[in-house]
């Protein structure tokens, strides 16, 4: 069977890193991605998609991209269920991200004039991807 989600978008707010319990790094953030076609206004619409990163990824991710920056994320896509504090059982879709390719310069958000000496990032060259699924239990979100 195959579960693999490629995308092409930009953040809609910085990166939100948080450690678990056990140490293990995990940033969040929400891609948009324009759709291919317009609405009946003309308009194009967008969907934004949630993406979650692990590791020394989460790590990078958190310290080299911000609000409004071009990447190319790849990964699986997850359901999951949790129980609420209102004891409702809530349903969350969301990318599980193995790689982050940045596609535009540093430098066009930052007054730095250095670029990005990082254009790919992915979990198996920046720590190990261990067991994410037993991970998903201690999220901090």
């Amino acid at each position: 069977m195959l579960n693999r989600v490629i995308l092409i978008g930009r953040l809609t707010r910085d990166p939100e890193l948080k450690y678990t319990s056990t140490g293990r790094a995990v940033s969040t953030f929400i891609l948009a991605v324009d759709r291919n076609f317009t609405n009946q206004q003309g308009e194009r619409e967008a969907d934004f998609i949630p993406i979650v990163t692990w590791n020394k990824l989460a790590e990078t991710v958190a310290h080299n991209l911000v609000k409004g920056r071009l990447v190319a994320v790849e990964g699986r896509l997850r359901v999951r269920s949790y129980e609420a504090k209102d004891g409702e059982r809530r349903w969350v879709t969301e990318v599980n991200a193995d790689l982050v390719q940045f596609l535009e310069p540093k430098s066009k958000y930052t007054s730095d004039n250095d670029d990005d000496n990082i254009d790919s990032l992915n979990d198996e060259g920046y720590g190990s991807g261990g067991d994410i699924d037993s991970d998903l239990q201690e999220v901090p979100f």
